[in-house]
C-alpha cells in the first residue's frame, strides 16, 4: 500500500506539488494522468525519494516518513523505504556495459549482496517472465526500445519490491513496441503487483489501472475508477484532457 499525504515540492520559486493526497491499495494499479508540467513525474519520484518532498508524508506498508522544510529523514529510513520500491524510467537507463542478464543481476549482487549464482537464477527467471530470456547475453545497444524497457522492468522487479513505480514507461516507444510493454505490465497487474504509474498512454491507463488520478498544476483535480474517469469525468479540465489524449492515441494507433 502507498499513502501520500499533503505532498509539497518546490523547485526554486516554482511550487510543483501543492499538497497532494494519493492512496494506492495493495495489489492494485493507479495511473497518474495530466498535462505536461502537472507534477506527475515529480510525485512519482517523491515516492522513492529521488526527490525529497518539502512537506507531507510518504507511507509504504509499515514505513512512514514525514517531511518538513529544512529537515532531512535519517539515511537508514530512506534506504528502508527505497528497498520497498522498484523504478521503471521513461528512458530505460540500462547500464550500457552490462548485458541484459548483467543489468538484472547488478542490484542483487552489489546492493543486496547476493551470491552471483543465486542472482543469475533470479535474473534469468525474471527475463523469462518478461519474454527476454533469449536475449540474456545481448548488450542494450543491440536491443529495441521495447526490449530494453522489458529488461528494465525485470531489473526493477529483481529485489521483489512491494511497489513498482513506472514513469511514462511507454512514451519513448512507437505504438507496436509500446504494446509489448503494456502486455508485460498487464500480466504483472493480473498477478497483483502494486503499481503507481505516470503516463500519457491511454491504452496503458485504461486497460491496466484500477484507479486514475488526474493532476493539473500540482493539484489533484479528480480521481476515481478507470472506467468512471475515462467514460464520465466530472471536471471540465479532466474531460478536455481525456478528449485530447484519446484523439492523439487514435491517430497514433491508425498511422
Amino acid at each position: 500500500m502507498i499513502r501520500l499525504t499533503g505532498i509539497e515540492k518546490r523547485f526554486g520559486l516554482n511550487k510543483v506539488l501543492k499538497g497532494v493526497d494519493v492512496v494506492v491499495p495493495a495489489g492494485s494499479v493507479t495511473a497518474l494522468i495530466g498535462p505536461s508540467g502537472s507534477g506527475k513525474s515529480t510525485l512519482l519520484r517523491c515516492v522513492n525519494l529521488l526527490e525529497a518532498p518539502d512537506a507531507g508524508e510518504v507511507e509504504i506498508d509499515d514505513v512512514r516518513l514525514s517531511f518538513r522544510a529544512g529537515e532531512r529523514p535519517r539515511k537508514d529510513a530512506v534506504r528502508t523505504l527505497r528497498l520497498k520500491t522498484g523504478m521503471v524510467f521513461q528512458s530505460f537507463q540500462l547500464f550500457p556495459h552490462r548485458t541484459a542478464l548483467g543489468n538484472v543481476m547488478e542490484g542483487l549482487v552489489t546492493v543486496l549482496g547476493w551470491r552471483p549464482d543465486r542472482a543469475r537464477d533470479r535474473a534469468m527467471a525474471l527475463l523469462d517472465k518478461v519474454g527476454m530470456a533469449h536475449k540474456a547475453e545481448a548488450w542494450p545497444s543491440t536491443l529495441s526500445g521495447g526490449q530494453q524497457q522489458r529488461v528494465a522492468i525485470a531489473r526493477a522487479l529483481a529485489p521483489s519490491p512491494r511497489v513498482l513505480l513506472c514513469d511514462e514507461p511507454t512514451s519513448a516507444l512507437d505504438p507496436k513496441l509500446a504494446a509489448e510493454v503494456v502486455d508485460v505490465l498487464r500480466t504483472l497487474a493480473h498477478e497483483g503487483v502494486t503499481m503507481l504509474m505516470a503516463t500519457h498512454d491511454l491504452r496503458l491507463a485504461s486497460t491496466i489501472a484500477r484507479n486514475v488520478v488526474f493532476l493539473d498544476d500540482g493539484l489533484v483535480v479528480e480521481e476515481g475508477t478507470a472506467r468512471a474517469m475515462f467514460t464520465a469525468p466530472r471536471d471540465s479540465r479532466t474531460r478536455s484532457f481525456i478528449a485530447h489524449i484519446t484523439e492523439t492515441a487514435v491517430h497514433a494507433w491508425t498511422d
